[in-house]
């Protein structure tokens, strides 16, 4: 194979894998969870040294409330990964969801707001954090979140 077709091959996966991490959360947002599965594998086919195919099949287990799945591949990312700051966000969500683990995941949460310099991580932090103050602290919570 001549140089400039490994360079064709390589610009050519590296559009088809963003294009794949699209459509992985595109078919999450469809609630199309086989669809979903199968974009982020192929996409992990396709780079397999990347995060975001994990970022994605953990986003899956938390919108099915998996929450011990979802942080697993979180934690996985973020060995790979410590600077990974929606990764982490996500993982504070995890720790939000349990009540042993709520005190690490308002921390984390708060942790990944000072460290971020993104819009769209911090925005979520923030409604994390409100969500933990307003919601899941108090006396009377929903009997699912006790």
């Amino acid at each position: 194979m001549t140089s400039s077709t490994q360079a064709l091959i390589e610009e050519l996966k590296n559009d088809d894998f963003s294009l794949l991490i699209e459509s992985g959360f595109v078919s999450v947002k469809q609630l199309d969870e086989i669809s979903a599965i199968n974009i982020f594998n192929a996409a992990q086919v396709l780079s397999p040294k990347h995060t975001a195919p994990q970022s994605g099949l953990g986003f899956i287990a938390l919108n099915k409330l998996e929450v011990k799945k979802a942080t697993d591949i979180y934690a996985q990312i973020l060995e790979a990964e410590p600077n990974n700051h929606l990764a982490k966000a996500f993982l504070g969500i995890c720790y939000l969801l349990a009540k042993p683990t709520r005190k690490k995941g308002e921390a984390v949460i708060a942790e990944v707001l000072e460290e971020t310099d993104e819009e769209s991580i911090k925005n979520l932090c923030i409604t994390c954090s409100e969500w933990a103050k307003k919601d899941l602290n108090k006396e009377k919570a929903p009997p699912f979140f006790k």
